[in-house]
């Protein structure tokens, strides 16, 4: 009985100190978005970091990572597409 009651209050801390320290690291990601700072590499990680205990951070990061890969896709695209054009332009050029 005495290691159930341990075992509880060890999950119970450990889901605290993932919270405080994940909220603490999203929020001051959130707080950079307006001030200097590398927001968007703090965001995720604070993501990440709740992701270890609760579901809904999981879903969060999930949407963050797609978001970031289809940005980066479409960024990708369109630098080839303006370097397909600049090629095809000095091959006009006399």
């Amino acid at each position: 009985m005495i290691d159930k009651a341990i075992h509880m209050t060890y999950k119970l801390a450990k889901r605290i100190v993932v919270a405080v320290v994940g909220a603490t690291v999203l929020l001051l990601g959130v707080i950079m978005i307006v001030t200097p700072g590398p927001a968007f590499v703090l965001i995720p990680v604070g993501l990440a970091i709740l992701s270890i205990e609760f579901a809904w951070a999981r879903r969060w990061l999930r949407k963050v990572r797609e978001t970031i890969s289809r940005k980066s896709s479409e960024g990708q695209a369109e630098r080839a597409e303006a370097h397909r054009s600049r090629v095809e332009g000095e091959r006009r050029r006399p």
